[in-house]
């Protein structure tokens, strides 16, 4: 995959398409799985996009590979660092392990031990620094300056952007007169990219960012018409935790996010049980958090409608300390 031209700015369908055929031998085009028991209880017509069933356990492996084959050879086999709070550095180090390069994943202090864990599994190094989004983002920029090795941004970038575009690509494809999307923010790169490719081929259809109350960092920037970084996030969604709105990802949903929404976490277990429950599937807090918005009422949606599950890396203990 060529890099995308940043000075023009915005991602456009066409390097959301490309994205999806770098894509095409080597993520899984993951499924829009129907929910008739929530569906009927809030009478509309409602799919999952299963982003658990992801390599990698999320969505994040679809922008760090489109990332990592837009590298010249030579400068990617020097490696990657990736600041993560978890999903992003088992994307980048899936990624880098098909690539044979080595990748250094920066998390923080109070990551899980499943996401740990998994890009341990994958090949990555772990190096640990605070807590924060921009405490690992100046460690991995320190050892890209001083190892030489490429920074993988989690969001801000316009080839991960595109790379998660995909999602939205697809959700189009599978369901062409979609009428609602709900979609996770973190950071704001799926956001973004599904927010862009949803609007760009099915313009009627009405994309809803949602984000715990712990972190509402696009509902303040919107408030604001800028970025701005919040003092303090934290909670069960640690996905979703990003202190600040990437820029480029608020370009993009400026033009094409209709609605922010805040849930309060307290609702995240029960969407989780209801997707294991009824869904069979296993899905992180952060990844469920869609869902919570229409358990909660925090969105109200019409017609056909797809809540995003953007990640399921969850350990059975975590499961059994939040539902059992």
């Amino acid at each position: 995959m060529t890099a995308i031209d940043t000075r023009r700015a915005l991602v456009t369908i066409d390097d959301i398409r490309m994205a999806s055929t770098v894509l095409a031998t080597v993520a899984v085009r993951t499924p829009l799985l129907h929910d008739e028991v929530l569906g009927a209880k809030l009478g509309i017509d409602l799919w999952h996009k299963a982003e658990p069933l992801q390599r990698g356990g999320s969505f994040k492996f679809r922008g760090a590979y489109c990332f990592l084959a837009s590298l010249d050879a030579d400068v990617r086999a020097r490696g990657v660092v990736a600041p993560s709070s978890g999903n992003h550095g088992q994307g980048v180090a899936m990624a880098a392990r098909l690539f044979g390069i080595p990748a250094i994943v920066v998390m923080p202090t109070t990551v899980t031990a499943a996401k740990r864990a998994g890009a341990e599994r994958l090949g990555a190094r772990i190096v640990m620094a605070g807590t924060t989004t921009h405490e690992r983002a100046d460690k991995a920029r320190e050892i890209s300056e001083t190892d030489g090795m490429t920074l993988v941004h989690p969001y801000d970038d316009a080839t991960i952007i595109a790379g998660q575009g995909t999602v939205g690509l697809e959700i189009v494809s599978d369901l062409p007169d979609v009428e609602t999307v709900l979609v996770p923010v973190g950071g704001g790169g799926l956001s973004a990219g599904v927010s862009t490719a949803v609007k760009l081929l099915a313009p009627r259809a009405r994309v809803i960012a949602v984000e715990p109350t712990t972190a509402p960092k696009l509902c303040r920037a919107r408030e604001a018409g800028r970025p701005v970084r919040l003092e303090k996030t934290g909670g069960l969604a640690d996905g979703l935790q990003a202190s600040e709105i990437g820029a480029l990802p608020f370009m993009h949903h400026q033009l094409y996010v209709d609605e922010a929404v805040e849930v309060d976490e307290s609702a995240l277990a029960d969407a989780m049980r209801h997707l294991l429950d009824r869904m069979k599937l296993v899905v992180e807090p952060s990844g469920a958090i869609t869902v919570a918005a229409l358990m909660t009422g925090a969105v109200k949606p019409k017609g056909k409608t797809i809540a995003v599950l953007s990640g399921g890396n969850i350990e059975w203990t975590g499961l059994l300390e939040l539902l059992g």
